[in-house]
């Protein structure tokens, strides 16, 4: 009889090995005169070696001894068409990193089918972009992108995050999707920070050539998404909808407003396990929705040159707010202008210097309306 025989019993491997096959398709069975399409497939091609198995008596030293006499008889060839998990792996490559692509082939799970999950979206835009795009031309902002998207992208790699899409000079990213981690918030913010540091770098090396330096806003927000493959039978991809994208979006909009790089919403900033160099801005009703929500700028991506006074900046600014929510418009003035002379590039402060002037000449109407509360009129 035949049978297999370990490796450690007969001192010869199996071999396994990915290939290439070209098979012939004949496209009527019955007819053999047919002439044959080659079609090419991803096969998993293994080789296993076969013994026959014999047992004999044999006598030692006066005893009956019963032995096994294995002689080779050739080789198994096993062919396992793999080109479906092939496409598979390809297509989940191109949203994240190809190890976590294993992971989720390894483990055989349909994530590509609709699933609702919480996860962190985050957004980037570049600042001016289309005045750049004028500057360059064709060629040179398709280079610029590619230099650019290659920084930022290893940025979202490197911390599991899965690369969405690339709309314009814009990238949607989430972390949780598919495979969630237990500080899916800490991994988005990470990210952030990084992405400005590496932006930061990258203009030293721009300006050193004479070219203009690049600056972008990035929003965070942590909420319910439905994820899956989405489109037509002719163009799939793999994406998020959702209230948890469109509030990540409108954040990355806000930072101009608010002259930020990085803002995260209180869903983001409550589940963080990380310290970071965080403050509270505003809490506003995005354009659309009734719900206000916590709005939070993550200062870590700037040193004592960029942001000076930091801790200073962000008590007395803290002070301000305060005064704010309260309505006591001169007080939280006060406060924002010392934040302001401490470091007189925050714009932020200026900013809110000028809306508590705006609001002690327009007080919010009716006894008791003001709730601090600051709706946005725009996307």
């Amino acid at each position: 009889k035949l049978r297999r025989v370990e490796e450690d019993q007969t001192g010869e491997p199996d071999v396994t090995m990915d290939a290439e096959l070209e098979v012939e398709i004949r496209q009527d069975e019955d007819d053999e005169s047919s002439k044959p399409k080659l079609d090419k497939v991803s096969a998993n091609v293994t080789v296993l070696p076969l013994f026959s198995i014999e047992k004999k008596r044999v006598v030692i030293d006066d005893e009956e001894t019963l032995i096994e006499d294995k002689k080779k008889m050739g080789s198994m060839i096993m062919i396992e068409d793999i080109s479906g998990e092939k496409r598979a792996r390809a297509t989940m490559a191109r949203y994240m990193d190809p190890g976590v692509a294993d992971q989720l082939m390894a483990g055989g799970e349909d994530v590509l089918g609709g699933r609702s999950v919480n996860a962190t979206v985050l957004f980037s835009d570049i600042r001016s972009f289309t005045t750049m795009t004028e500057e360059l031309g064709a060629q040179g902002t398709v280079s610029f992108l590619n230099e650019y998207f290659t920084i930022m992208v290893e940025c979202i790699q490197k911390e599991g995050g899965m690369l969405d899409k690339f709309i314009g000079d814009a990238i949607m990213a989430a972390f949780g999707v598919p495979i969630p981690h237990d500080d899916d918030e800490d991994r988005g913010v990470r990210t952030a920070i990084a992405m400005l540091t590496g932006m930061f770098e990258w203009n030293k090396g721009r300006e050193a050539k004479g070219k203009k330096p690049v600056d972008m806003g990035i929003g965070l927000n942590t909420g319910l998404v439905v994820t899956g493959n989405i489109g037509s039978p002719k163009r799939m991809d793999y994406t998020m909808i959702g209230d948890g994208v469109n509030l990540g979006a409108r954040l990355e909009s806000a930072c101009k407003q608010y002259f930020a790089r990085i803002l995260i919403s209180e869903n983001t900033f409550r589940k963080l396990k990380g310290d970071y160099l965080i403050r509270e801005i505003d809490k506003v009703v995005v354009k659309g929705k009734t719900e206000a929500v916590g709005v939070y700028e993550v200062l870590d991506c700037y040193d004592e040159e960029k942001f000076p006074n930091m801790e200073k900046v962000m008590k007395c600014f803290n002070d301000g707010l305060n005064n704010y929510r309260e309505a006591r418009w001169d007080m939280a003035t006060d406060a924002f202008k010392e934040a302001l002379n401490l470091n007189p590039g925050d714009k932020l402060s200026n900013m809110y210097i000028e809306r508590c002037d705006y609001l002690k000449q327009n007080p919010p109407e009716g006894e008791g309306e003001w709730d601090g509360v600051w709706v946005m009129k725009s996307k």
